[in-house]
C-alpha cells in the first residue's frame, strides 16, 4: 500500500442536534453506542464526490501520473447512479486514461477488504502495476429520517488508497465468510428489480419504539445484527490467529475493527481477549462509515505511525450479506495526506 486518504464533509452534527432522540436518549446513545457526532453531507454531495477529493490529494502527495493508474475500484452502496457505474464517471473525472479497468463493488462495511484484495491480486498477475481504490458512502440518506434505530449511526466519508506492485512487499493473508441466509438483517426491500419501486413503496409505517420507515427505506434488525457481529466474526477472527500462527500480543502492532459502535467493538475486543492499547477507535467523532471504516481510521488514528514506519495490523470487518473478513498485512511506511474537507 503506498498511500490512503480520506476525505469527510465539513458540517457536523451532534446526537441531540438529529432531533431524533430525546435528550434522555440521547445521552444514553452517546455512552452506549458511542457517536457523539457525525460528519454529515449535504444532498449535493456524493460519496464520489468525496472519493474524488481524497484521491486528488493523494495523487497529487503521491507524485503519481495520472496515466500510470491501471485499476480503479469504486466500493460503495451509494453510487451516483444505479446505471452507469460511479467507477466509470470517476476514471472520466479523475482524468485517468482510458485503459484503466474501472469496477464497481456494493460490498458495504467489508468493502475496504474486499477492494484491497481484488486490486491486489490484479496487482500479481504482473500487467497491472498501480491500483486506485475509492471506498465511501453517503448511507444516512438509505434510510428514513424517521427511523431512531438508524439515524444516528451513520456518518459521511470518502477515502482513497494506492497500491503500487512490489515483488518484496509482506503477504497480505484474508478471510472471508458469507452468511446470505441472513440477508434480510440489514437490507433495502424495495427499490431493486426485485421489488422494484412502486408508490406503496413509499408509504410509511410504525414499527414502534421511534421506528418509522418505507419499504423504499433501507432497514437494520438491530437485535439480529449485533448477535452476527459480537458472534461470527470474532469466531473467524480466533480461528485466523491460530491457523496463521499470529500471536495477538506481540505479532500485531494495531488492530482495525469496523467501527459499526461502541458496544459491538468492545465485546470483539473482550472476546478476543485482545490488548486494548492496540484497538483505535474513531467512531465517537465519525460514526459508523461503512466500507470507509477501516481506511478512515488509518488517516485519523494511525497517521504518524504508518507515514513513519512499516505497520503490521490485523484488520476485522462485517456487514452486508451477510458478509464478515479478516485480513493480516504489514503497510507502511506510507503517503497519508491530512484529512480532507468537502
Amino acid at each position: 500500500m503506498a498511500g490512503v486518504s480520506a476525505c469527510v464533509p465539513e458540517r457536523v452534527v451532534s446526537t441531540e442536534e438529529l432531533g431524533i432522540l430525546t435528550p434522555e436518549e440521547s445521552e444514553t446513545f452517546n455512552k452506549t453506542v458511542g457517536i457523539r457526532q457525525r460528519h454529515l453531507a449535504d444532498d449535493s454531495v456524493c460519496a464520489s464526490d468525496m472519493c474524488q477529493k481524497a484521491a486528488e490529494k493523494l495523487l497529487e502527495d503521491l507524485g503519481w501520473e495520472r496515466e500510470s493508474i491501471d485499476v480503479l475500484i469504486f466500493e460503495s452502496v451509494t453510487g451516483d447512479y444505479r446505471t452507469p457505474p460511479t467507477s466509470c464517471l470517476l476514471q472520466d473525472r479523475l482524468g485517468l486514461p482510458d485503459t484503466t479497468f474501472c469496477l464497481d463493488m456494493p460490498m458495504g462495511c467489508c468493502g475496504c477488504l474486499y477492494a484491497i484484495t481484488v486490486g491486489g491480486n490484479m496487482l500479481t498477475t504482473g500487467n497491472v502495476r498501480r491500483a486506485l481504490l475509492l471506498i465511501g458512502d453517503t448511507a444516512l440518506r438509505m434510510g428514513s429520517m424517521k427511523d431512531k434505530s438508524r439515524v444516528p449511526l451513520f456518518g459521511d466519508a470518502g477515502t482513497a488508497i494506492a497500491l503500487e506492485y512490489d515483488p518484496e512487499a509482506p503477504e497480505i493473508v484474508v478471510d472471508f465468510h458469507t452468511y446470505g441466509k441472513g440477508y434480510e438483517a440489514l437490507m433495502t426491500p424495495h427499490g431493486g428489480f426485485r421489488h422494484p419501486a412502486t408508490p406503496e413503496s413509499f408509504v410509511e409505517e410504525d414499527f414502534g419504539n421511534g421506528i418509522i420507515r418505507a419499504p423504499y427505506h433501507t432497514l437494520i434488525n438491530g437485535m439480529n445484527v449485533f448477535s452476527f457481529a459480537i458472534s461470527k466474526p470474532p469466531k473467524s477472527v480466533e480461528q485466523f490467529l491460530e491457523t496463521e500462527g499470529i500471536d495477538r500480543n506481540t505479532d500485531v502492532d494495531y488492530f482495525l475493527i469496523h467501527q459499526a459502535n461502541k458496544m459491538i467493538v468492545d465485546r470483539v475486543v473482550k472476546k478476543l481477549k485482545l490488548p486494548v492499547e492496540k484497538v483505535p477507535y474513531n467512531i465517537e467523532e465519525f460514526g459508523n462509515l461503512g466500507g470507509a471504516s477501516i481506511p478512515s481510521l488509518m488517516v485519523t488514528r494511525l497517521r504518524d505511525r504508518l507515514s513513519e514506519h512499516p505497520v503490521r495490523l490485523l484488520m476485522s470487518s462485517f456487514g452486508l450479506g451477510l458478509s464478515w473478513a479478516t485480513m493480516s498485512a504489514t503497510f507502511g511506511p506510507m503517503v497519508i495526506p491530512e484529512l480532507q474537507y468537502i
